[in-house]
């Protein structure tokens, strides 16, 4: 069985990865780029000083900073354990790849999806109830590891593990922050 699920995981990644075309390479190319997505990291940081002036927000500013620190080194733990091989690099099926990118490290799971939803389920559960249209900000993970199907260097498993772990992570940030700051920071 588990077999089978990795070999209909093959197929899917061949099959979306496939769909791709040279005339949207480029933008694919800049969508996984971490620094092009500053627009928004900027945004989220304006929003937190704003809402919660300088002292709490630079605690929330080094807390978000930890989280995806955690989210990384976790992501290349798994990586360590499971040491799956890239799609790029599989020789069972990197011919079959449109591949624009060649990462040497394992593929399971995506840190792309595991930190961009950790880091989005942080923000849209801190700001869900001041800002209607927070919910937007899982465009960001979406597009960001799907990404990486596209370019051809993660498997379906790699992405939906890695945004399941990113769910939790994020979730478990989400409520250690709110212990910690009404323990440094009380209301009055």
């Amino acid at each position: 069985m588990f077999e089978t699920l990795i070999q209909k995981d093959r197929e899917l990644l061949i099959y979306l990865n496939n769909l791709g075309s040279e005339q949207w390479d480029s933008l694919w190319l800049f969508i996984t780029n971490q620094l092009n997505w500053i627009p928004l990291f900027a945004l989220v940081i304006f929003l937190i000083f704003k809402n919660l002036g300088w002292r709490k927000g630079s605690f929330l500013f080094f807390f978000l900073i930890v989280m995806v620190a955690f989210s990384d080194q976790f992501t290349n733990m798994i990586r360590g354990i499971f040491e799956r091989l890239r799609p790029n690099n599989d020789i069972r099926i990197s011919h079959l790849l449109r591949t624009l990118i060649t990462p040497q490290s394992y593929s399971f799971t995506s840190g792309h999806a595991t930190t961009s939803m950790t880091f989005s389920v942080f923000v849209w559960l801190f700001f869900k109830g001041r800002y209607k249209n927070i919910r937007l900000i899982f465009i960001f993970p979406l597009v960001f590891a799907y990404s990486r199907l596209y370019l051809g260097v993660h498997f379906p498993i790699d992405i939906l593990t890695g945004a399941s772990v990113g769910t939790i992570i994020g979730y478990v940030f989400f409520k250690l922050h709110g212990f910690l700051e009404r323990k440094f920071f009380p209301s009055v």
